[in-house]
């Protein structure tokens, strides 16, 4: 029996600050069990919801000690009994990882692992996983978009943001976004987005509604739901929803904006998938990537050694531009 192979990856013994991302070369390399991949990782995607995992604030919290990250881009190195979805030496990205991402190598569920089309890099890849499903989930399953309505992406230029902009226009939305910074604006228009709104500024939401012809969107997509959630009521036309994607705490409503438009406020959390839902997003996604109009845009990239970094950059940063991802 040759002895076990190790691998560098980032290990959190405690929740905490971002400093409790610690990086160790001596973690013993996972081996895939029964439908499962090993898979040599090139980037792993930051998502907002690890910086609450990683500080003890989220509901599911993982068993200590544990390495974060779910969206791996990298090239499968073997798989267990079962696969039958990839081969060694494939390019995949994942949904979601058993052991980590923020390594070397991690293994992943075949389920949650999907081919990664040469026209993107493993940068890009990494930045696929949780931004396009959540879109794609906020969207679809839930808001129920139609093609012809107005959708308002509330922080369009993060990583869920562009992929719903992106996802917005290609089925057929009319789509408004709002972002932090100039450039952010920018991002946003070049993504899909018909309009673009500073969230900085006085009075946007008046613009927004002028935008509309006053008639207000049919759905929000929210990514800080405590700041806007209660302005967001007041913006959407009859019928309107707003799903909730992410939220820092606590906010103060009037559910009589709900009444006046007979309105609905919907979470939406990618855990809570079917493997059908999943199969129909993979579905649509490789064909968007097939035909060119999904283009994940990747933001500030930190090698592995600086992931504290890049979990306060994520949370503290001015204006999201793009996603954040970790190199090996």
């Amino acid at each position: 029996m040759s002895g076990c192979r190790l691998m560098r990856a980032i290990r959190v013994r405690e929740f905490g600050a971002p400093s409790v991302l610690t990086l160790c070369s001596d973690v013993t390399v996972p081996q895939p069990g029964h439908r499962q991949v090993l898979i040599r990782v090139h980037a792993c995607g930051v998502n907002p919801v690890e910086t609450y995992i990683r500080a003890g604030a989220y509901a599911r919290k993982p068993a200590l000690p544990y390495t974060p990250g779910s969206d791996v881009a990298g090239v499968v190195e073997t798989v267990g009994a079962g696969v039958t979805a990839v081969k060694a030496g494939d390019r995949v990205f994942t949904t979601a990882t058993e052991s980590g991402g923020y390594a070397e190598l991690t293994v992943a569920a075949e389920d949650c692992v999907h081919k990664l089309p040469d026209a993107l890099d493993f940068t890009q890849g990494a930045a696929i996983g949780i931004p396009y499903f959540t879109a794609y989930r906020a969207l679809i399953h839930k808001a129920r978009s139609k093609p012809g309505e107005t959708v308002l992406i509330h922080g369009a230029s993060g990583g869920v943001g562009v992929a719903a902009c992106q996802l917005s226009r290609a089925l057929g939305l009319r789509v408004l976004g709002t972002a932090g910074t100039p450039e952010g604006m920018k991002l946003v228009l070049n993504n899909g987005a018909h309009m673009a709104f500073n969230h900085r500024e006085e009075g946007y939401t008046d613009k927004i509604m002028e935008a509309t012809g006053g008639r207000g969107v049919d759905v929000i997509v929210e990514m800080l739901s405590n700041v806007n959630l209660s302005k967001d009521l007041q913006m959407l036309a009859y019928g309107g929803r707003v799903t909730v994607v992410g939220s820092r705490g606590p906010i103060e409503i009037n559910p009589r904006d709900t009444m006046a438009k007979e309105s609905s406020i919907m979470g939406v959390a990618l855990f809570f998938s079917t493997p059908e839902e999943k199969k129909e997003c993979a579905a649509l996604l490789f064909a968007g990537m097939e035909a060119g109009w999904l283009r994940p845009v990747v933001g500030r990239q930190y090698p592995l050694s600086e992931a504290a970094q890049a979990h306060h950059d994520i949370i503290e940063s001015p204006g999201a531009a793009g996603k954040i991802v970790l190199t090996m």
